[in-house]
């Protein structure tokens, strides 16, 4: 999946040698199965970091949508910067939120991205 990524990206580039490299690139045997299964992980964490866990669902108590928790998940969202979400861990827990998913969530590795779960609860779009 790297090796398909890396060539994809070097093949954007219009200079000879980035052209040479992504074409050897290209030649390099990939095990398929390995691939298949190593792209279908990464789809399921980006689809649980967009729905979350179906099974057990969270409702966000208003009283954790602070002024600092919002802007928070707002500089997040915009930003595309969610290496801040430990942050936004750490502010929903200074306006009273206990709930293991959501702060596990942000604290958890991702990947992140726009329409993560938390982030669309606090900025009302879910």
């Amino acid at each position: 999946m790297v090796r398909i990524a890396t060539a994809a990206h070097w093949l954007t580039r219009s200079e000879p040698a980035c052209l040479t490299v992504a074409s050897e690139l290209a030649r390099i045997p990939v095990d398929s199965a390995r691939a298949r299964s190593t792209e279908t992980a990464e789809q399921v964490r980006l689809l649980r970091d967009i729905f979350g866990n179906p099974f057990h669902p969270v409702a966000l108590d208003p009283a954790w949508r602070t002024e600092a928790v919002v802007g928070l998940a707002r500089g997040a969202y915009e930003d595309r910067a969610f290496d801040r979400l430990p942050v936004l861990a750490d502010a929903l827990e200074d306006a009273g939120c206990a709930d293991g998913a959501v702060l596990a969530h942000c604290r958890g590795p991702g990947p992140h991205v726009r329409g993560c779960w938390v982030v669309d609860l606090v900025l009302g779009k879910t």
